[in-house]
């Protein structure tokens, strides 16, 4: 059976995350050590013992969930015995989480990738003031419908886009806080089911985040990428990289840019992909595979309960 491993993203995040894989398994421990020497932090405790409030700091949260997704993710394959090219056809992550799938893929390491996503998680918080950018969840509405309420929302300072698509019925906006709120209004009055303001302190891939962008950019090509192992597919044309060249490029887009979730999973079926397993924190992505796809088997992997059932599938 072809297998796909996705990584999740910022908003999966929880007290007490990975606590399992931390405690049972040296190889998490050790990622995790690896993490706290590159940040000069100690992430674990923050992650095992909060407070949630800090967790959530965007600087934070980016960190810990790609550390959690790393020590499941080496905890796999040091109980497996295979490489994760050997365990899957694809790799794929939301937001974040694609930063987790590319050093899943060997594209950077595990100091790499969270001192890029530390830089990234500032970079989006200081991109815009606080209070000025929001994000809402559209529920109940198809993505047309809501790409057509934000026609006339579009000004460079009166600005809504599509955030995230991440599966038939929910889609996320985000821009300037008056014109969230108005196409919310518009969202209720077409008949979403709800329109929902997100807590978060920035409005995420949309193009008020350029100024985080150009920085990511020059980061980027800045560092010492490997070519991917396996395809990954990328959030900004939900299609799969398989060179290390067009990387920068494509996560700088993707910060401004739309999530194509639903896009990139139905690409995971379209390629044959027959199970799409969820790794670290959370499970967020497997609800929303299921709805995009539901001839799709889906299932995560944050217990270790959870790699016991996965190691007998993997030997039958």
């Amino acid at each position: 059976m072809s297998v796909s491993f996705v990584f999740p993203g910022q908003g999966s995040q929880s007290v007490g995350m990975g606590r399992e894989f931390i405690e049972t398994f040296p190889i998490a421990r050790h990622v995790m050590q690896e993490v706290e020497d590159s940040l000069s932090q100690k992430l674990t405790q923050l992650i095992l013992e909060g407070p949630i409030d800090t967790l959530t700091l965007t600087e934070n949260a980016q960190p810990a969930l790609l550390a959690v997704s790393m020590a499941v993710l080496k905890t796999i394959e040091k109980e497996s015995g295979k490489s994760v090219a050997e365990l899957a056809s694809h790799l794929a992550g939301h937001s974040l989480g694609e930063y987790s799938a590319l050093c899943a893929a060997g594209v950077f390491s595990v100091s790499q990738a969270v001192k890029l996503v530390r830089l990234r998680g500032l970079e989006m918080q200081k991109a815009t003031p606080l209070g000025q950018g929001a994000m809402a969840a559209i529920l109940g509405l198809e993505l047309e419908t809501v790409e057509s309420l934000l026609n006339d929302l579009q000004e460079p300072s009166h600005l809504c886009v599509i955030a995230n698509d991440n599966s038939p019925g929910q889609v996320v906006i985000s821009g300037h806080f008056d014109a969230v709120n108005q196409a919310m209004e518009k969202a209720t009055k077409a008949g979403a089911k709800r329109a929902i303001l997100l807590p978060v302190s920035a409005p995420f891939h949309s193009p008020l985040m350029e100024p985080a962008a150009l920085v990511m950019r020059q980061a980027l090509e800045e560092t010492d990428l490997k070519p991917p192992s396996l395809p990954v597919i990328v959030n900004v044309t939900a299609m799969p990289v398989v060179g290390k060249t067009v990387l920068p490029g494509l996560l700088a887009q993707q910060i401004t840019g739309r999530v194509r979730w639903r896009e990139s999973v139905q690409t995971l079926s379209q390629l044959g992909c027959q199970h799409v397993i969820e790794i670290g924190a959370g499970k967020v992505l497997t609800g929303l595979n299921k709805r995009i796809d539901p001839s799709l088997q889906t299932s995560s992997i944050n217990t270790p309960k959870d790699l016991e059932e996965f190691l007998q599938d993997i030997q039958l």
